[in-house]
């Protein structure tokens, strides 16, 4: 038996929807309104909406390509099929490295909430410091650590337990949100918070403070679990039905609870607050229960502390499981040794790339101490890694046009163009030096490919070089964009505010086209053309 035979295809297109709905309202919903009131004050709820347009086009781009490609960890083959490994292996080191610092994040902001209960040695757990930059004491650290390997226990041995549990546990957190922004608007509402600016004084909208609320306070961070529905979809009954349902629907679903939530913060926080110094002043360790402690709701307090170990913990459990998936898919591209693409015979769950991924989870856990701070790193790697989907679901068109496409989404060069820009738009408004940081991060890691493709002695090396100059020089360009870009975006001001997201704008149209050009028809497209159905055309 093969091993993605050995995958088990059991799950249905409900549990998938919930697999992306508990994936998205994980710990972003315990801390995304507060960290996005901070960054934009009453802005943040446009920036929720901005947030779930531009996730929406670059998710649907992968929707058809999941459902095309219905394969465990397919977020990870995609730039290999259009553009050869190089590609391939950027997507999917910058795709790992974003899903997989999503583990130790939950477990940390679980603990994190544990801070404000009423006993000292919980409220030693976190220690804040300001812009929302505080760290867990090695006691909380400890903690997470001991939930991190609960999430793995609990994938060990089947993704249909899995798929099991985290249905109850998703409808179980989609409940809770929706009751705290309930109970908080109907116990206070103070629609004067809505016009105090992010620091204070009269509120006006910032357009540049809302793009980089909608990068870097958990908006993308959140909304990035439209992956776990695609990364499963060998695992999904009818893919073609039940990777976009998924995909698309928990999208929908939790922008709605989250604008709820993001409404409920800014009208509930007391107004006296506020004169302090505006929203930027606000300080948390556990936001929605400290808002719900002061308004004496004492029962959304305790329930708010149950579902911050269950919301995150159902979380940190979906991207254990699809984490997995990313690491057998990378096997499979040739990039990792062949240990990782083991499959249990019986379970059907990829157990060695799970051990892999506990261990970097301790790693991240260990250098990433609080929730704001991981919760950026892993937007901007989450941005990197949306930018082969627009690019290979297009190329894929012309290079692999008889492979059978259950879903084929229609004005797809338009949708994909804009896809593309809003991606690196995305990684301008994350703000210098952040954008460089995690760019820096995902060049180092080319010596990795480097090194499988001389063992592999491939003929075709120059080849995979060619497919992938667009991203090799997409990357520098956009980092210098960003230190050049105005000071509103972190910048030098070299590029004056508005001109700088138009230039950013023309130059990802410009990548986007060389992207397409540099595709071709890869030796991996050519044996998935093979295993999955030569039908169309």
């Amino acid at each position: 038996m093969s091993n993605e035979s050995a995958i088990r295809r059991n799950v249905g297109a409900w549990a998938l929807m919930f697999t992306g709905l508990g994936s998205i309202i994980g710990s972003g919903w315990l801390f995304g309104a507060w960290r996005a009131a901070q960054l934009a004050g009453p802005g943040a709820i446009w920036a929720w909406i901005i947030g779930a347009v531009v996730i929406l086009f670059i998710a649907v781009t992968y929707a058809e390509l999941g459902a095309m490609f219905p394969e465990s960890g397919g977020m990870v083959r995609y730039g290999q099929y259009s553009h050869g490994t190089l590609v391939g292996f950027i997507a999917a080191w910058a795709n790992w490295i974003a899903i997989a610092s999503v583990i130790p994040v939950e477990a940390e902001a679980s603990v994190q909430y544990m801070a404000s209960w009423p006993w000292q040695w919980a409220r030693d757990l976190y220690h804040i410091a300001p812009n929302g930059m505080g760290e867990l004491s090695p006691t909380g650290l400890g903690i997470s650590a001991v939930l991190v390997i609960g999430y793995f226990l609990l994938n060990f041995w089947s993704v249909n337990l899995f798929a099991k549990t985290n249905t109850w546990i998703t409808l179980y957190k989609l409940i809770v949100p929706a009751l705290t922004a309930i109970a908080l608007m109907a116990t206070s509402f103070h629609p004067e918070n809505f016009h105090v600016g992010a620091h204070g004084g009269t509120h006006a909208i910032s357009l540049s403070a809302i793009l980089t609320a909608v990068a870097i306070s958990g908006i993308v961070f959140s909304f990035n679990g439209f992956q776990s529905p695609v990364n499963l979809a060998g695992e999904a009954k009818n893919p073609g039905r039940s990777v976009p349902f998924g995909v698309i629907g928990s999208i929908l679903l939790a922008t709605i609870v989250y604008l709820l939530l993001q409404v409920a913060f800014l009208g509930a926080t007391d107004p006296a607050i506020l004169a302090k110094g505006g929203w930027a002043a606000i300080e948390h360790s556990s936001p929605f229960a400290q808002l719900a402690l002061a308004l004496n709701l004492n029962w959304l307090a305790l329930l708010l502390y149950s579902d911050a170990f269950i919301s995150p913990s159902g979380t940190g459990a979906t991207y254990t499981a699809t984490t997995a998936r990313m690491i057998y898919g990378m096997e499979r591209n040739g990039t990792l040794p062949r240990i990782f693409g083991k499959v249990h015979p019986r379970f059907g769950i990829p157990r060695p790339a799970m051990w892999l991924n506990l261990v970097v989870a301790f790693i991240f856990l260990f250098f990433f101490r609080g929730w704001a701070t991981l919760a950026e790193v892993i937007s901007v790697a989450t941005i990197i890694s949306y930018l082969t989907g627009p690019v290979s679901v297009s190329v894929l068109r012309r290079t692999a046009p008889e492979i059978h496409r259950p879903l084929r989404i229609p004005l797809l060069p338009i949708i994909a163009g804009l896809a593309f820009v809003f991606a690196t738009e995305l990684l301008y408004w994350a703000r210098w030096p952040r954008t460089g940081e995690i760019i820096l991060l995902m060049v180092v890691a080319l010596p990795i490919w480097l090194w499988y493709a001389v063992q592999k002695g491939g003929a075709d090396l120059l080849q995979q070089v060619r497919g992938a100059l667009w991203m090799i020089f997409y990357l520098p360009a956009i980092a210098l964009l960003s230190w050049a870009g105005s000071a509103k975006f972190g910048g030098h001001g070299y590029l004056p505010y508005g001109w700088d997201l138009l230039i950013v704008a023309v130059v990802a149209v410009c990548f986007f086209a060389w992207g397409l050009a540099c595709g071709w028809r890869t030796p991996d497209v050519e044996r998935a053309a093979a295993q999955h159905g030569v039908i169309e055309g």
